[in-house]
Formats: C-alpha cells, structure tokens, sequence
C-alpha cells in the first residue's frame, strides 16, 4: 500500500524509442536535432568545438534538409511520424497483453529525444502509484548512444524525485530466441509476399564510429550475433549480409556501409535486392526514407533492377510477441 496516498503500489512499464520532432516545419526539426545532437553520449568530440559546428552550418543546413526527408514519410492523418504512431500503438497493446491479469502493470510510453518526454511520463506513472517502473529502451542491440543514453535520461529524471519509484531497465537482446523467431517469421512472410526472389538480402543497422566500438561499445559485436542467428533461423545463410547505415560526420563509422553494399551488389550484376533493419524495432526515417527510397535509387540508378525495404516488426503480432516476452521477463517478481 502507498502510505502517501492509502492507494495500492502499482507495477509501471516505460517503453523508449529514440525520438521525433512535433513536425515537419524547420524550427520543430530544428529543435529535435539540436536535442539529440546535444547528447554527450551521441557526440564525444571536445564538447566546445562541438558547439559552434552545431549551432552554426549544422542547425543552419541540416533541419530544411531533415524535414524535406520527414514530408516523405510523415502521417498526415495523425500529423506526426510514423515513429510515434507506432511507439504509440505497442504501448497499447502491450497494455492490452496484461489487461485482466491478476494487477496487470501501467503501460507508458516515451521519446529519449522530443515529445512526450521520459520526465513527463515517468511523472504520469509516479502520480498513478507506481512505485515500480520498467524501463524498456526499444533497442535490440545494446550501445552507448542509444540504451544507456535512455537510462542516463531516466535516472537524471529521478533526480529530482523525493519519493523514487524502484527502477528496472531492459538489457540488450541481440540473440534472444523469441526476438529471433519473431524476425525470421517476419521476414520469410515479407519475402514470399515479393513479386520477385532477392539474391541477396542486406540486413542493415544503425551505424556507430568505429572510436566508439575501440572504446568497448558492445553494438558491433550485438548486431554480427543478431545476423548469425538470422542466417540460421532464416536459412538465407551467406546471402543474408550485414551493413551499417546513417553514418554522419568525416571520422570512420563501422563497415560496410549499406549504401556503398547496395551500389557494389548492383554493379556486381545482382539485380534482385531486399533489405531488412533487424535494430529497428519500428519503422522511422531511417528505414522509410534512407533505405526504402535513397538506397531504392542507389541500387536501380547502378543496374539493380527489383528492389524491396522489409517492413520492421513494428506492432505486428510478430513484434507485439517479443515486447511481451522481454517485459515478461524482467517483470518477474513485480507481477505475477
């Protein structure tokens, strides 16, 4: 019982995505990039040198440009990005995965970068008596500038809790049976709905620089496992090819580079082509943009002739069943 309030002590979950600007237009765009770009996690450069190159050619250039890729892809029936949409729905349906079970948890839903806010949601599920909260960072694949930059926002968060609820945060599942299951059933099923048969499909994660992986970032290592497990559960074996996408800046990024990957496979003479983003737990500009258009013309403009982006697990029942398992499994204890 919650002394404080004479309410029973309920049981949270947090799902986090990485995050959206509220629009399309240069100054909301302008703001998440600044946010995220802010992020000492996401950007090690000497932080004042970092400063004037953000907010001089990159805040200037970079939002028009940003949003230009976010008109492609946003959904206009609910004015946002399908990023949020999704998010959105996976916490109502894993809402809906407890509902009527013994004291099913409050399920929420945040942005490490933009709206709605880790603070303001760990607030909402504090003022509903939760005095356990669930954080789940929505990334497979664990690194630095994505999980732990989520758990660094939360416990900045509890900083200013007098009364802090017991935290809880989901640890990376690369190789996890279920998350494994769930994407060779996804990505079989979206390949047999193809009108042609890919000679190669390319699976293609977010990219990290290569300092970061020196410095002991587990990603690189997290995402070979993810696709090793893939070749086998998929039987693609060796035509099922690893690459990092979205690098950004002059340094080294991990290798290979989807795009440079995709423009060599065309003019290789492979003309049937798929891509799927296994780290992507929604669909977002990366996946809608960069891979489904950019890297559909790369690959067409060289040679290619049929080219496919696999949608990510999303809310499918696909995905909804590994969100269920991993919360599941860290519940243990809370919530019977």
């Amino acid at each position: 019982m919650n002394e404080a309030t004479n309410r029973p002590e309920k049981t949270g979950i947090l799902l986090v995505n990485l995050g959206t600007p509220d629009g399309t237009d240069y100054w909301s765009v302008r703001r998440y990039l600044k946010e995220f770009l802010s992020d000492r996690r996401v950007i090690e450069v000497n932080p004042l040198l970092w400063w004037f190159v953000l907010n001089g050619p990159i805040l200037t250039i970079r939002p028009g440009r940003s949003g230009k890729a976010y008109e492609k892809i946003w959904n206009r029936e609910r004015d946002e990005s399908p990023l949020r949409t999704i998010t959105r729905s996976q916490a109502e349906k894993l809402g809906a995965h407890y509902s009527g079970k013994g004291e099913p948890p409050i399920v929420d839903w945040a942005m490490r970068y933009g709206n709605p806010s880790i603070a303001s949601r760990l607030d909402a599920l504090h003022a509903q008596s939760c005095t356990r909260i669930l954080i789940y960072p929505l990334y497979p694949q664990y690194s630095a500038t994505t999980t732990a930059s989520v758990n660094d926002k939360v416990f900045e968060a509890l900083k200013q809790m007098r009364w802090q609820p017991a935290i809880r945060t989901v640890p990376a599942y690369p190789d996890d049976q279920a998350y494994i299951d769930a994407l060779a059933k996804s990505i079989t099923r979206s390949i047999a709905a193809l009108t042609f048969e890919p000679e190669i499909v390319i699976a293609s994660f977010h990219g990290l620089p290569v300092s970061y992986v020196e410095k002991g970032d587990p990603y690189k290592r997290h995402c070979e496992a993810t696709v090793e497990a893939l070749r086998q559960a998929t039987g693609l074996g060796d035509r099922l090819r690893l690459a990092f996408q979205s690098r950004f800046g002059k340094q080294e990024w991990v290798q290979p580079y989807t795009d440079e990957a995709v423009r060599a496979l065309a003019k290789e003479g492979v003309k049937n082509l798929a891509i799927v983003a296994p780290g992507f737990v929604s669909d977002c500009l990366e996946t809608l943009e960069e891979l489904a258009i950019l890297n559909a013309d790369i690959f067409k403009s060289h040679g290619g002739q049929n080219f496919a982006a696999l949608p990510c697990l999303n809310d499918s029942e696909e995905g909804m069943a590994v969100i269920s398992h991993i919360s599941d499994q860290e519940l243990s204890g809370w919530v019977s």
